[in-house]
Parts: structure tokens; sequence; C-alpha cells
């Protein structure tokens, strides 16, 4: 009987291909860093102006 094998290319070592492997960790652009900031400012004030004045009249008189 004769052994089949099947036709897949030789892979090159992590030397050979080393021309494409370029990692870069945590480069974010600068729109999403404004819009984070932007989120971020927009939930302070949110607590500050919303969340606390109702939390202080819910726990003094509950519905």
């Amino acid at each position: 009987m004769t052994e089949l094998t099947s036709a897949q290319p030789e892979q090159p070592t992590p030397e050979q291909e080393h021309t494409f492997h370029h990692y870069r960790g945590n480069l974010i652009p600068w729109y999403v860093r404004l819009i984070w900031l932007g989120f971020w400012i927009y939930t302070v004030y949110y607590v500050i102006r919303y969340m606390f004045p109702a939390m202080q009249i819910e726990l003094v008189s509950p519905p």
C-alpha cells in the first residue's frame, strides 16, 4: 500500500519570517482617548449633578 502525504508547504522558522513580526502594544489613537476623556468627564458631571441629589432624597424618604 502506498503512503499518501498531504501537500503542506514547509513552515519557515520564526527567525526566517522575523521581518513580518512587529508587535506593538497599547497604541490607542488620540481621538479614542479624547472620547474616553469626554465620557469620564460626563460621568463625573452626571454623578454630581443628578445622582447624589436623587440618592439623598431616596434615602431620606423612600417611595
